[in-house]
């Protein structure tokens, strides 16, 4: 099978080794990967902010992009959502029938990656090996938009080595969501305060999610406490092995 990976803008600029995660994953599982060079951004920071019209030349590039595309994996429950919440209303309001046809066609082969790996692939056990106690946090749009249910759960219990811990209030958020974290900084870092009670309660070593930019707010918040837990995308930890393991320093 040949899937194209959007990587998302997000973790193109910051965390460049989620992608190669993905990659190294998908190939262990014997999926033929292809990178577009001229795929930018889902445009959902646009839409989110008002800028409609650039959101929708945004979405209109990545449905031309991967007309064609057999799957398209996408490492960001985030970005997912834009295209299958916030992209029919754009194009509905500023398309044409032709787009909104090409768009429609294209959407049930869109994957956030748990669900690539389990709704397409079938494979729980990817093959990792991450021998550390881990904490996974689930993002508001996985959970919410995308309804991920135990799908990471399924794939993390798979990981040789890993011991997982449950977090409490599992569907707390963050408080990062994008914008939000700049425009409502007060009532953001008061969120974070929560969520992180709960996940340094885990006494992991590590938090995981499929989402950088939670990942990222997490992460900062923990360094501001001096925290020895660190943030992974799980992406990077499916794709640890023994021979090759996450670099995790």
């Amino acid at each position: 099978m040949r899937a194209s990976l959007f990587i998302t803008c997000y973790n193109d600029t910051l965390f460049p080794e989620t992608g190669r995660a993905v990659v190294a994953v998908l190939e262990r599982l014997g999926v033929d990967v292809e990178f577009r060079p001229a795929q930018t951004c889902c445009g959902q920071m646009h839409a989110n902010t008002g800028f409609q019209g650039e959101a929708f030349s945004l979405a209109k590039k990545f449905v031309k992009l991967y007309a064609d595309a057999e799957a398209v994996v996408i490492p960001s429950s985030s970005c997912v959502a834009m295209i299958r919440d916030q992209y029919p209303l754009l194009f509905e309001e500023l398309g044409n029938e032709e787009l909104r046809s090409q768009f429609r066609a294209l959407l049930p082969r869109v994957y956030e990656l748990s669900e690539f790996l389990l709704d397409v692939l079938d494979a729980e056990d990817v093959g990792a090996y991450f021998p550390h106690r881990v904490t996974y946090h689930a993002t508001c749009h996985g959970l919410r938009a995308l309804e991920l249910g135990d799908r990471p759960f399924r794939l993390l219990n798979k990981v040789k080595g890993l011991e997982l811990a449950p977090l409490d209030h599992l569907d707390r958020c963050c408080g990062f969501g994008g914008t939000f974290s700049v425009k409502n900084a007060e009532v953001s870092s008061a969120m974070m305060t929560a969520k992180l009670q709960d996940v340094m309660a885990t006494r992991a070593e590590f938090c995981t999610a499929l989402d950088n930019s939670c990942l990222m707010h997490l992460g900062g918040a923990m360094h501001r406490e001096f925290a020895a837990m660190r943030t992974i995308h799980m992406a990077q930890i499916l794709a640890s092995t023994r021979e090759h393991p996450a670099e995790v320093a």
